[in-house]
């Protein structure tokens, strides 16, 4: 059974810590293997320059990750980020960033994602990320 956003936003409201909540990351989509979460922007991610911060589109795409997971599962459990790759694309400034995290693979004791990062109104990602999960069992 597929996560609801409301079930979905409210794992992040549980399970995740201070600082991770303080992004004001929400819960746009879920599906069977999917979810897409939208990160708002804020000035207080900017780095220098402007641009929204990597460790702010990392932390999205990790927390975009355990939700997309938790969609697949139908419930949220314990996991651990094993891996996390991430390539930057283009700077994104003044707009909100949407998350979509896909499972490629989902085993017994991992699960294996594709995470794309693109700046509302746009086409082209800002960021690409791949991750992988220790699942508990």
């Amino acid at each position: 059974m597929t996560l609801t956003t409301a079930e979905a936003d409210k794992i992040l409201a549980d399970n995740f810590a201070p600082w991770v909540q303080a992004l004001g990351l929400t819960v746009a989509e879920t599906g069977p293997r999917h979810a897409v979460l939208r990160l708002p922007w804020s000035d207080r991610l900017a780095r220098e320059g402007g641009g929204m911060s990597g460790q702010a589109l990392m932390a999205a795409a990790d927390t975009a990750s355990v939700i997309a997971v938790s969609a697949a599962l139908g419930g949220f459990g314990p996991m651990t980020t094993v891996q996390q790759s991430t390539s930057f694309q283009r700077a994104v400034t003044g707009r909100d960033v949407l998350v979509h995290a896909r499972v490629t693979k989902l085993g017994r004791r991992m699960a294996f994602l594709d995470i794309t990062l693109t700046a509302e109104g746009d086409d082209e990602p800002a960021a690409h990320a791949t991750t992988v999960y220790a699942l508990a069992g």
